[in-house]
């Protein structure tokens, strides 16, 4: 598990596994109807992108009462997976409301476990499900000088720490927006197997060699600078929306079927 320091892209998290092969590996019938998506993070990148297997695609949301993400973050994320992706059967938003979770702060473990005890959506057919939760809860990993804002997991799993964004920006309600918004479309970035994470981008020199799997493009959505321990209200005061992907991640999205 690779952790982002508070930086310009704020303090993200990805944890890296690499265990499973790819959906259209599968040469027998699954009997676990949860498989195709409990894989290592980065396997689905081409289901995900192109509609060579997989032509629909459905993001499931998940959270309790009060941490529902903001309807511009949502929002901001629907157009971002649009740009991104070939999916001529549509993309489809589910939301799916939890009671709040006990036990916080997380581990990476419980928070796999409430995924399997309330995730509804898995790969089905010709449609690929992504789950997002977003935690009333913090992570396990927040020391006194950095927090984690999310993290990507597995192949269609990723977890938003809702709670943290919102202390976070407790003292200015309207910087939640951009706060979700970077954060979900940082880690979804990663699903989608940015940067490099199965060593397969066609541009891997953009990786950054400090920091490996981001890019090293400055202002880039994947970029990390782990040594840069510039304020949260710093990062949020310069901005005035999402970061975008760089030429190079774009490219590196499109050899993989995207757009």
């Amino acid at each position: 598990m690779k952790h982002l320091s508070l930086n310009i892209l704020s303090i993200l998290i990805v944890f890296l596994a690499f265990t499973s092969c790819k959906s259209d590996d599968n040469d027998g019938a699954i009997t676990d109807p949860k498989a195709e998506n409990r894989k290592g993070l980065g396997t689905s990148a081409e289901d995900l992108l192109s509609a060579d297997i997989y032509s629909s695609l459905t993001v499931e949301l998940v959270y309790s009462n009060a941490f529902r993400p903001s309807q511009e973050a949502i929002n901001n994320l629907r157009s971002f997976i649009e740009q991104r992706v070939n999916k001529p059967g549509g993309i489809v938003f589910v939301e799916t409301q939890i009671n709040d979770q006990q036990g916080a702060p997380f581990t990476i473990q419980e928070i796999r476990d409430i995924e399997d005890a309330n995730r509804t959506r898995y790969t089905v057919g010709d449609d690929i499900a992504v789950y997002i939760y977003f935690s009333n809860g913090k992570s396990q990993n927040d020391t006194n000088t950095s927090v984690t804002l999310g993290t990507a997991y597995q192949n269609t799993s990723m977890v938003i720490y809702e709670k943290t964004l919102q202390d976070l920006t407790s003292s200015n309600p309207n910087d939640l927006p951009l706060l979700e918004s970077t954060t979900l479309q940082h880690e979804f970035g990663h699903i989608f197997g940015l940067v490099n994470l199965q060593n397969d981008d066609i541009h891997t020199n953009h990786e950054d060699p400090a920091h490996n799997k981001h890019c090293i493009v400055e202002n880039c959505l994947m970029y990390f600078e782990a040594s840069n321990t510039s304020s949260l209200r710093e990062f949020l005061n310069s901005r005035s929306s999402v970061p975008v992907l760089d030429p190079l991640c774009i490219e590196d999205l499109q050899a993989k079927g995207g757009k």
